[in-house]
């Protein structure tokens, strides 16, 4: 069996790679306490990244946890094809147990992963014809 890790690999480390994401959302799955935002990479695996603001979990140690759960639940997702995912929270998350949180992330992952695959083929950017989309 692989071993379940979480290496610096799967992170999205650098603003510019938020950046991306942020620029060319081509996933959402929403969820009245999550929103996942995710583009397709081309490294082979996926990367997450976390945004938890204080307007919608006051305390430092409720951010904590909730990243906690989603980490937990994002490395038991061996089916994640290659894109860079960010899951954004939202009101409400304070008031969740555990339990329910993974429950809903374990969905909302089984949900990612299906529209990735309605996704249609997208073409390099490389072939595109020089006299393509000027009019």
């Amino acid at each position: 069996m692989k071993a379940l890790s979480f290496p610096k690999s799967h992170r999205l480390l650098r603003p510019v790679d938020y950046g991306k994401v942020f620029n060319d959302v081509q996933l959402k799955v929403p969820h009245r306490n999550f929103l996942i935002l995710a583009t397709p990479n081309n490294l082979g695996h996926a990367r997450i990244g976390l945004i938890f603001a204080k307007k919608n979990l006051k305390l430092a140690v409720q951010r904590n946890r909730v990243k906690r759960q989603v980490r937990e639940t994002f490395r038991h997702q061996p089916d994640l094809p290659g894109m860079d995912i960010i899951v954004l929270g939202r009101q409400g998350l304070a008031v969740l147990d555990n339990q329910s949180i993974r429950t809903s992330l374990n969905s909302l992952w089984q949900r990612l992963v299906k529209k990735y695959h309605q996704l249609p083929p997208s073409r390099p950017a490389d072939t595109v014809s020089a006299g393509e989309g000027t009019g």
